[in-house]
């Protein structure tokens, strides 16, 4: 993979965390690489900047990584709402992986990060993109991963009204 022309953006309130995690970006060949404090800086640099993937905490002040999540895909004034978005935390209880899946993040990395895990989760979104689905209360990239190989119907779930959207 060619990690050399992602541009990723990092969102962490904690500065020792965006140099770790810059660190280990860096060293598997990460160039362009942007910064930003919380959800709201982070909104900026979106307005600004082409980003291919936001690497998020979940845990910041004022604006964490849920509510940024759920701005970027849903904000009318979105800069990038299909923007792939992992989000990183020390939180990993079932509940907050839930509540991230469904405000549309498209992959969990649960800290101590590390460099399997960041290059893991980057293949991920790069070589295997989910499908993004609209509903009436949900945005974002298809929450489930394996297609069922009996289901014949047009889209993954009988009578499900929802719109595919491809990006």
């Amino acid at each position: 993979m060619r990690f050399d022309l992602l541009k990723l953006l990092m969102v962490d309130d904690n500065p020792h965390m965006r140099v770790l995690l810059g660190e280990i970006l860096k060293a598997v060949g990460v160039r362009h690489l942007f910064e930003a404090a919380d959800g709201a800086e982070a909104l900026q640099v979106l307005r600004r900047e082409e980003i291919d993937i936001v690497m998020t905490d979940l845990a910041m002040q004022p604006l964490d990584g849920i509510d940024f999540c759920r701005l970027v895909r849903n904000s009318p004034d979105s800069p990038n709402p299909m923007a792939p978005i992992i989000m990183i935390t020390g939180h990993s209880t079932l509940r907050r992986i839930g509540e991230a899946r469904d405000v549309g993040v498209n992959e969990f990395l649960a800290k101590p990060i590390t460099v399997r895990g960041v290059i893991h989760r980057i293949t991920q979104i790069v070589e295997h993109p989910r499908a993004f689905v609209r509903t009436p209360d949900y945005f974002g990239p298809d929450r489930r991963r394996r297609a069922d190989p009996n289901y014949r119907g047009p889209l993954r779930r009988e009578g499900d009204p929802r719109v595919v959207e491809r990006g």
